[in-house]
């Protein structure tokens, strides 16, 4: 048995009828996989009895953290991709002073009375996945409360929707534990909660005059007092809560703002918005699957992918990319120690702070284009294209040229220090990576979708300045070759000489930017790129020819973290691979590998794959998929890691890592089954470039079924299985 239980497909049928004659509106139709995904819908028996015990729930940018208490009270945390404030003073982490820190906007607690658990009545909480909902039932009968709680996918609002059997007072609080600090709760609100955080115009400038906070309110809703609602005697209530972050001088203008947006929302009818919000995750559901069979584990590794994307989705439409560390999902932490002391934290704290850290953040954005969850990849993209200016300024002022890169560790509005030779090094320090892997991604992104107006406008200018970076920055060796030095290779070793992880990117970038169309690239850039590409030093590889090594010359540096920058040429650069020359120099590599730990960024269950390994990827990912957080309850909250729970690399490089197993793609190539495990079967529906899914199923090894669409690329299609 699992040790998250999960909702079987009779159960599930079962609840929609209770649920339906207890006056809930029926659902949209389902489509094929329903079937399929009802089977991972989370349930739960007990209440809380706090936020570790939550789901998580969210439409992309608004996202919630739902728990029920043991007295009967549905509480969530209200998050925000932009709800960014300055530094929390009472932190003692080092890296919450930068970067901002991305708030909780407060917690909403709604109470029933009489009380439905007040005599330990049945109880049940259920996240509907392909409805993105949750469901609550308290108590049995006439006495028994139903709530629906859904963040609406196409616009700003909370819906809390509450039905009962008889007769019933509804209250709603609002918990602020802000408020009359940095939060101003309005007092002159009538039947209405309306409260704010508003970032003061003296702080960074890039958070000056941030305000951000919600509304509350609801048919029959009358104010107790500032902070509390409550309805009459009703079977239904409906409570909507609209949230907002804007630039606004004060309070006022900010409501006014929020007001205006509101306004247009409430003119819509509910019933029509519930179904657009359902059809829009049956679209999302229906993009792309993989549904595993054969023991326990494939099981288990099935549920963490769904859920791993479930928490994506939920959170990967905003203003800003997913935090790695807890994407906006964190939760009250009353364990956390500082310097081995005890040091609770609440919901705004996360380690490693604010910052954006390259390394980690594309761990969750690689899945995405198999998944065809393409629309979340693009705040990732658009956070660094608007950063890519000011980085451009600031090269040409500290070195006298032109280009970019962006620094592995940054907040959402970029910024560099100088990094000349004789600057002393340490992790981050001369590591001028990101900005390569970034173009690979969007070189992959362009050759998905076909999208030029995304070439031009974002692929173009972020790939060419990285390019013009590295060839202007750095001189020439004796034989004319681009000679890296002083240059990190990643942050493993400091300061070294020609790192792999530069060349492999260099490389792969270049040689995919020369072959753009003319409608994108004329004849001269092409050419400059193309002197560049000659001029690129070869990999370094030992003396012996057998391994490739991190750096070129003898292997002396100081090793300073737990990676294998040599591997970077297998992924993410994909310098080798399956039906690639010399892949066994890459296999050698990989079994040579030192640092063999699993879990959070380790990228081994993608490069395992990536070389025809599938007893090694399938321990990798199988792993990754299992490592829930001891201290929080929902099946996908994966424990802290080398980051913060719950660890978002841990899950993305586990999507990975299983994409990767049943699928490789290498321009217009596609291979099925390279790192296949003969003892799971698969149902399958991915994304390969070129507006292109693959869908299929595997049983006993084999490949059946197989759809190519359209269906002209077929003959792109490699079958593993046949060999």
């Amino acid at each position: 048995m699992m040790k998250n239980k999960i909702l079987t497909c009779t159960c599930t049928v079962l609840l929609a009828l209770i649920m339906a004659s207890a006056g809930f509106a029926k659902p949209v139709a389902k489509f094929g996989i329903d079937t399929l995904l009802d089977a991972y819908n989370v349930q739960w028996d007990t209440p809380g009895p706090t936020s570790a015990q939550s789901m998580p729930l969210g439409n992309g940018d608004i996202g919630l953290n739902v728990w029920v208490e043991q007295n009967g009270d549905l509480a969530f945390y209200i998050s925000k991709t932009d709800a960014w404030g300055g530094k929390l003073d009472a932190q003692k982490d080092p890296w919450m002073k930068q970067g901002g820190v991305l708030m909780k906007l407060g917690a909403i607690h709604v109470s029933v009375s009489p009380n439905p658990l007040a005599k330990s009545t049945p109880f049940k909480q259920i996240l509907k996945l392909h409805n993105g909902e949750i469901w609550v039932q308290e108590g049995e009968g006439k006495a028994a409360v139903k709530l629906r709680v859904w963040v609406d996918a196409n616009h700003p609002v909370i819906r809390v929707e509450a039905q009962s059997g008889s007769p019933v007072t509804v209250n709603v609080k609002l918990d602020n534990w802000r408020a009359g600090q940095t939060d101003t709760v309005l007092a002159d609100q009538k039947n209405r909660i309306a409260w704010y955080h508003h970032n003061s115009a003296t702080t960074n400038p890039h958070l000056a005059n941030l305000t951000f906070g919600a509304i509350v309110k609801g048919k029959g809703l009358v104010s107790k007092d500032a902070s509390t609602l409550q309805s009459g005697k009703v079977t239904a209530q409906l409570i909507s809560i609209y949230p907002l972050t804007a630039v606004a001088g004060n309070g006022k203008e900010w409501l006014s703002k929020l007001e205006k947006q509101s306004v247009g929302i409430e003119k819509l009818a509910l019933e029509q918005t519930r179904t657009a919000h359902q059809k829009w995750w049956q679209q999302f559901w229906n993009r792309s699957h993989i549904f595993l069979k054969g023991d326990e584990q494939a099981n288990q590794v099935t549920q963490g992918y769904i859920l791993q994307r479930f928490v994506t989705a939920c959170a990967g439409r905003g203003t800003g990319p997913i935090k790695f560390n807890g994407s906006i999902f964190v939760v009250d932490n009353p364990n956390w120690k500082h310097d081995g002391k005890p040091d609770p934290q609440n919901a705004d704290f996360r380690a490693w702070g604010g910052q954006y850290w390259f390394q980690n953040t594309r761990a969750m954005y690689w899945p995405r284009l198999m998944a065809g969850d393409f629309d979340m990849m693009l705040p990732l993209f658009n956070m660094y294209a608007k950063i890519l200016p000011a980085n451009e300024a600031q090269v040409k002022k500290f070195y006298n040229h032109g280009g970019a890169y962006f620094a592995e560790t940054a907040p959402f509005w970029g910024g560099l220090d100088f990094m000349g030779p004789d600057v002393k090094a340490n992790y981050t320090n001369h590591y001028f990576t990101p900005i390569l892997e970034l173009s690979m991604m969007m070189l992959d992104y362009y050759e998905y979708t076909g999208d030029t107006q995304f070439a031009k406008q974002t692929l173009l200018p972020v790939a060419t300045a990285g390019l013009q970076f590295f060839d202007q920055h750095f001189g020439r060796d004796s034989t004319g070759k681009l000679l890296l030095d002083p240059d990190n290779s990643i942050e493993m070793f400091w300061k070294v000489h020609n790192p792999a992880p530069d060349i492999a990117g260099l490389h792969a970038v270049l040689s995919r930017m020369i072959k753009l169309p003319a409608a994108l690239v004329d004849d001269k850039t092409r050419q400059q790129w193309q002197k560049l590409y000659n001029e690129l030093p070869p990999l370094p590889v030992a003396y012996d020819k057998k391994v490739l090594l991190p750096y070129t010359g003898p292997q002396t540096a100081k090793s300073f973290n737990s990676e294998n920058p040599e591997l970077y040429a297998i992924y993410p650069f994909r310098l080798y691979g399956i039906g690639k020359p010399d892949l066994e120099l890459a296999l050698n590599t990989f079994n040579a590998r030192k640092q063999r730990a699993k879990g959070c960024w380790v990228q081994d269950p993608i490069q395992a794959a990536m070389v025809g390994l599938p007893n090694v990827a399938k321990d990798y990912v199988s792993f990754a998929f299992t490592r829930k957080s001891p201290d929080l309850k929902f099946p996908a909250f994966w424990a802290s890691g080398n980051d913060y729970h719950p660890d978002e690399d841990n899950g993305g490089n586990g999507e990975n890592g299983l994409q990767q197993m049943l699928m490789q793609v290498d321009g217009k190539k596609i291979t099925l089954l390279p790192a296949w495990p003969g003892d799971w079967d698969a149902d399958f529906k991915l994304n390969a470039p070129y507006n292109t899914t693959v869908e299929g199923k595997v049983v006993k090894g084999k490949l059946l079924n197989l759809k190519v669409t359209p269906a002209s690329r077929m003959a792109d299609v490699v079958d593993m299985s046949k060999k």
